[in-house]
């Protein structure tokens, strides 16, 4: 947002060095009632601070909802947290229908992030419909230099970076292992909470504040400012919300933001680990056991951001990127951005051949065995969706994490046409959904970070 200040002078263009980390749960939308997925912001009023941290996150999440962001009214706030001038306060105002506010904020809205009671704080009937725990590829944590300095102190930046590295994995190590190191985690979370909330004793709050982001670290940054092809690398993140910026009136043209051009390998002195597959996000177990449990209970569609449909033809066994590349390179948008979600990939099938059956009189039997059948084609049909996405995000160089997808086979039990009357509705029933959905309840399912 000050990139048309910043450059008016070359001197104080800035200079993007390093990304520490990810937002990971820090942040969070607080909705009320009647707001279940993404596209339910559409003509509502969002409460969000003005210039602060919040701007590209809406933004990002009506773009991938399809809702333009004049279809939505901004109340702006000066401030972000601890005044009566702050989203979360404007969200108690009646004609204010959601906030985005900081995690602290949004538990005491939600009555420690179940739904909002109206007592201690919170607001009656508010929840979280989504954290950066899910929206977990949104809000980048960066460094940025003038360009003046950096010029003059290229071989100083390029030691504070290589600090950065370093301590970043010296301080990981110390909280997975702080029961074997508990003097010197303790000093640590002493220091942070005095430089960070001007009190050592606020120890706690330091702790959760480092829960509450990812460090991203060397592997981190060559994937941000060098991996041309992933769907969140930094050049695909500023064109981004300088565009979303532009059309909402907070800059008036777009403008070039330079990086460091790092050689990384010289970071690599000291660092352990850096050339390790990346682990899968997800234990896929539990993630099925899950998605099972809201299958038989009727409610996947809860907890629901957005969906995606793709069609097929009779018979249909193979589902190609010539034909699916739109719809594909949608599902690989969402999964790099929500990679805290699960997305279940949903076959349906059409019920025209057990309408005839249960018409000609069949008997129980095999009318259950036509729908088992029906059932076992759109598993089969999932199965082989989902992996033609992921060959095709792995063709495309943006490697999935498979352990994200979860297969769902519904058979003829939710067509969209149960007696389908034409041609139209007898293939509208034959479809795959993709339902990118948000699980940060179920803290079994995920594989905690080191």
């Amino acid at each position: 947002m000050a990139t048309e200040v910043l450059n008016q002078d070359p001197r104080t263009k800035p200079v993007i060095i390093y990304q520490m980390t990810w937002s990971n749960g820090g942040d969070c939308l607080v909705v009320k009632e009647g707001i279940k997925s993404a596209k339910d912001l559409k003509g509502k009023t969002i409460a969000l601070q003005a210039y602060g941290p919040h701007v590209d996150y809406l933004a990002k999440i009506l773009k991938d909802a399809g809702v333009p962001m004049n279809d939505v009214n901004l109340r702006w706030t000066r401030d972000l947290t601890g005044t009566d001038q702050t989203p979360a306060e404007a969200l108690f105002s009646p004609d204010v229908d959601a906030a985005f506010v900081i995690i602290p904020d949004g538990l005491m809205l939600t009555s420690n992030g179940t739904v909002g009671t109206g007592a201690e704080g919170s607001v009656r009937g508010a929840r979280i419909m989504l954290s950066t725990k899910t929206a977990n590829r949104i809000i980048a944590d960066v460094y940025a230099v003038r360009s003046d300095f950096f010029q003059t102190n290229r071989q100083n930046v390029e030691a504070f970076v290589h600090g950065l590295l370093l301590a970043t994995q010296e301080m990981k190590r110390l909280f997975k292992n702080k029961e074997k190191n508990i003097t010197a985690y303790k000093a640590l979370l002493s220091a942070s909470a005095q430089i960070l909330l001007d009190s050592a004793q606020a120890t706690a709050d330091a702790e959760a504040l480092y829960g509450d982001c990812e460090f991203v670290e060397f592997r981190g940054n060559v994937k941000f400012f060098g991996d041309t092809k992933w769907p969140r690398n930094m050049n695909r993140l500023v064109s981004e919300i300088q565009s979303a910026f532009i059309s909402i009136g907070l800059l008036s043209r777009t403008s070039a933001i330079d990086q460091a051009q790092w050689d990384y390998n010289n970071f690599r002195s000291g660092l352990v680990g850096i050339d390790n597959v990346e682990a899968p996000r997800f234990k896929s177990d539990m993630v099925a056991q899950v998605v099972a449990r809201k299958q038989a209970m009727g409610t996947l569609s809860e907890g629901e951001l957005f969906r995606l449909e793709i069609n097929f033809q009779p018979n249909q066994k193979a589902f190609s990127e010539d034909l699916y590349e739109q719809g594909f390179n949608k599902i690989v948008e969402l999964a790099s951005t929500y990679g805290g979600a699960v997305i279940t990939v949903e076959g349906h099938s059409d019920p025209h051949k057990y309408n005839r059956l249960e018409k000609k009189g069949a008997t129980a039997i095999e009318l259950q065995r036509t729908k088992q059948a029906a059932k076992n084609l759109s598993i089969n049909r999932s199965i082989a969706v989902r992996d033609s996405v992921i060959r095709f995000a792995g063709n495309s160089g943006v490697p999935l994490d498979q352990s994200q997808f979860s297969v769902v086979g519904h058979g003829i039990m939710q067509p969209k046409y149960p007696r389908p009357k034409t041609k139209e509705q007898w293939l509208s029933n034959m479809r795959v959904v993709f339902r990118i959905i948000q699980i940060e309840a179920e803290d079994s399912a995920f594989i905690p970070l080191d």
